[in-house]
């Protein structure tokens, strides 16, 4: 960690509460594995089939799996990169994935893909095996990793395609979609769900065409034309991705997420914002009157780390932007953090998290 730049080094993953929005807890887990051993045997006592008790198994198992291998890696922010197995190398947005990956690494993030061909492949090729995690799926066609992450032990292979899809969005700090198929869109609108509704901690989320391309453009209008104007999305829902079709912005849009805005908590009703740099009392008058529609109740306070928060000492130096959340407009927390991370900052008021 003290060879990464500080812009790589994200949470203690030993305090990061899933799903996001579960408050911080300093009770250890004993509680809870009494209840998987109180649901086990309820299961038997049920006399539940024996196919769902090997879903239940299998999930079980590969996640545990999945866990111990990203626990070394859980400081090192990652970015997942999404798109067609498809995509041939000589194809632009092939090309796209490769100069990302190569991109962020360069900045000491890691690269997840699904470790298969095409964008998979790219985006390892880009970040190179070091800094590459991949997470295959067993199909009934045989999908085997790519050369840049086969026989790595950064790679786990899954059944299933829900547990493969909670460790790609729980273990990253972005998304970054670019063109494929179903799997793609579903990925891409699944991440979308999780963002509206909360479910996923705020991250940057990345719709990438090459250069020519209108695969999300096009993607763009429909949510436009069918789900805005039909009243199915609020305005502020466009927040929380990003269109482009230019890798310098999708690189920026990543890293400047976290120019100021470190990380979140919830804190009992409070939402905590750990911030890189403090809010002058101007920028902090113009959040209370601009996102005022967004608390519950009181106003916005900034201060220094809460009680509750001791566990990551490394965090303790960041002053807290704390409120009461009303939980439902997260298109415009997203906006929040926009805000946030557009004060123009001196580079030596950041701080370091090391």
């Amino acid at each position: 960690m003290k060879q990464l730049p500080s812009e790589a080094i994200g949470e203690d993953e030993l305090h990061r509460p899933q799903p996001a929005d579960e408050p911080i807890s300093r009770v250890n887990s004993q509680d809870l594995y009494q209840v998987m051993r109180h649901t086990i045997a309820r299961l038997e006592r049920d006399e539940t089939a024996r196919g769902d008790v090997k879903i239940l198994s299998r999930t079980l198992r590969e996640l545990r799996y999945a866990f111990q291998v990203f626990r070394p890696f859980r400081r090192r922010r990652k970015v997942t990169i999404f798109g067609s197995a498809r995509t041939a190398p000589d194809q632009p947005d092939y090309m796209s994935a490769v100069d990302l990956g190569r991109r962020m690494a360069a900045h000491g993030w890691m690269v997840i893909t699904g470790a298969g061909g095409g964008i998979m492949e790219a985006g390892h090729k880009g970040a190179g095996r070091d800094a590459s995690m991949g997470l295959n799926i067993m199909l009934p066609f045989e999908q085997g990793a790519n050369e840049y992450i086969d026989n790595d032990p950064k790679l786990v292979t899954m059944k299933y395609f829900f547990t493969r899809k909670l460790m790609f969005v729980k273990e990253c700090s972005g998304v970054v979609c670019l063109p494929g198929g179903f799997g793609t869109l579903d990925e891409a609108c699944e991440t979308l769900t999780l963002l509206q509704t909360g479910k996923q901690t705020m991250i940057p989320l990345v719709l990438l065409d090459h250069p020519e391309g209108s695969y999300w453009k096009d993607l763009g209008k429909f949510f436009d034309n069918q789900l805005l104007n039909n009243g199915m999305i609020s305005p502020e829902d466009s927040a929380l991705y990003k269109i482009t079709n230019s890798v310098d912005e999708a690189v920026d849009e990543l890293l400047t997420f976290y120019k100021v805005y470190h990380s979140m908590r919830y804190v009992r009703d409070q939402l905590v914002l750990r911030l890189r740099a403090p809010l002058t009392d101007e920028q902090l008058e113009a959040i209370r009157t601009d996102f005022a529609d967004i608390v519950k109740k009181g106003t916005y306070e900034q201060r220094d780390a809460l009680p509750e928060e001791s566990g990551e000492k490394e965090l303790a130096a960041y002053p807290r932007l704390v409120f009461n959340f009303n939980r439902r407009s997260l298109g415009r927390l997203r906006m929040l953090i926009n805000f946030i991370n557009g004060q123009a900052l001196a580079e030596s008021s950041v701080i370091s998290s090391r």
